[in-house]
């Protein structure tokens, strides 16, 4: 049972998000009272985030849920310096209109999770180059940088571990936790926020914009950290051997999402249940009490859920029927990845590389050594193998139980 009597910070405890709080009785009495508008912060690096930031998303749908209002900041300015927590390297940097693009992209997921609009619940998005571009130098050292000082800022993880492993750290790099804690005072003055929410490596960083927020306009602000999310075996989420897990369509096919769901660690579906779905806690109980072969009825559903929700039921649905005949009835599914061998044919270990089942040639010769390597069932003993396949026909090509794809001339 929850110790947090308010219906946010109850099912973000209940669900699993709570790492750290600034002040939980203050929060607790400011949820009873009125809407709390709360932010969580997103650069563009990319065209899409993928799954490392879904806990993040989902934070921001389960405040509106709560009945408060989200606010999604995009960092087209920050993006503009990178932020250097957990990084050895500093960015590149990006133009205006590849992070303008980039804003676009990732704005998709969120219209799937949140509900915008002008109502005093509905979600917002703000994009933090609107007052950041427009700040000039002098203006911010006097306003803001008074407030900060180097001494405290090198304690800070995002600096201290780039310095301890003497790795460089540019003075534009050093400002982005400035930048960011200016972030939260602006949205604090502009649009009434006194949340921010966020990883727990952006713990720092939060504090930074709760006390700037406090110094400079007496504010009463809050912070509030998710855990670290690692997978049972201790990988951070979001990579996988083949890449990142991309959130959108375009950076990665449904089926793909779906199947890296399907196939977690039986030890993380019930956690994966609690922050990635709207399932009732009693239903994920039962579904994670599930043992043997039956959890795995349980793991479907956690990537049915997880994907109708990121890219919609009709998504869901196509993947799990090719799941379904890819592994059950033997077929190729429509919604497997596909490569062209060409009308002269590939070899074996070309195509497992040219789909992303294996990082290079070499490593497709230890495959095939191994054994783990079928075509349409029947194992292949050569990596030098021609495939070449007739006009108008397929292949099914696997790699080992949960890889596979279609082959076409």
């Amino acid at each position: 049972m929850s110790q947090y009597q308010s219906d946010l910070l109850r099912v973000l405890d209940e669900r699993g998000y709570i790492h750290q709080l600034t002040d939980a009785a203050g929060l607790e009495s400011l949820a009873a009272k009125q809407v709390v508008p709360g932010y969580i912060g997103f650069d563009a690096t990319a065209p899409s985030l993928h799954i490392g930031s879904l806990v993040q998303i989902m934070m921001l749908r389960r405040l509106q849920q709560a009945g408060h209002k989200p606010i999604v900041l995009m960092g087209g300015g920050t993006t503009r310096i990178g932020d250097p927590t957990g990084r050895d390297e500093s960015r590149k940097m990006l133009t205006d209109a590849t992070i303008d693009e980039n804003i676009a992209g990732i704005r998709t997921v969120f219209d799937r999770l949140l509900t915008f609009g002008d109502g005093p619940t509905d979600a917002v998005m703000v994009n933090n180059q609107d007052w950041l571009g427009g700040l000039g130098y002098i203006e911010m050292l006097q306003k803001v940088g008074t407030h900060f000082t180097v001494n405290r800022m090198l304690t800070f993880d995002s600096v201290r571990l780039r310095l301890e492993r003497e790795q460089p750290m540019t003075f534009l790099e050093f400002n982005y936790m400035i930048l960011q804690g200016y972030d939260f005072r602006h949205l604090a003055q502009e649009m009434g926020a006194r949340l921010q929410m966020g990883g727990s490596d952006q713990w720092g960083n939060i504090v930074n914009g709760v006390e700037l927020g406090r110094r400079m306009d007496g504010a009463e602000l809050f912070g509030l950290t998710t855990p670290l999310l690692t997978t049972a075996d201790g990988a951070k989420m979001g990579k996988t051997a083949a890449g990142a897990v991309w959130l959108n369509e375009a950076q990665l096919p449904a089926y793909d999402f779906w199947q890296y769901w399907r196939n977690v660690d039986d030890r993380d579906v019930g956690r994966f249940l609690r922050l990635f779905t709207d399932l009732p806690l009693d239903e994920i109980a039962r579904l994670e009490s599930l043992e043997g072969a039956e959890i795995n009825q349980a793991k479907i559903v956690l990537a049915n859920e997880i994907t109708a929700l990121v890219r919609g039921a009709e998504a869901s649905v196509s993947a799990a029927a090719t799941a379904a005949q890819t592994f059950a009835e033997g077929g190729t599914g429509e919604d497997l990845p596909s490569l062209s061998v060409g009308a002269n044919g590939m070899r074996i270990g070309a195509i497992l590389t040219a789909l992303g089942f294996t990082a290079s040639n070499g490593e497709a010769k230890r495959k095939v050594a191994e054994g783990a390597v079928r075509l349409d069932d029947a194992a292949v003993t050569d990596a030098a193998h021609l495939v070449a396949i007739a006009p108008g026909e397929t292949a099914r090509l696997s790699l080992g139980r949960k890889k596979h794809a279609v082959l076409h001339s």
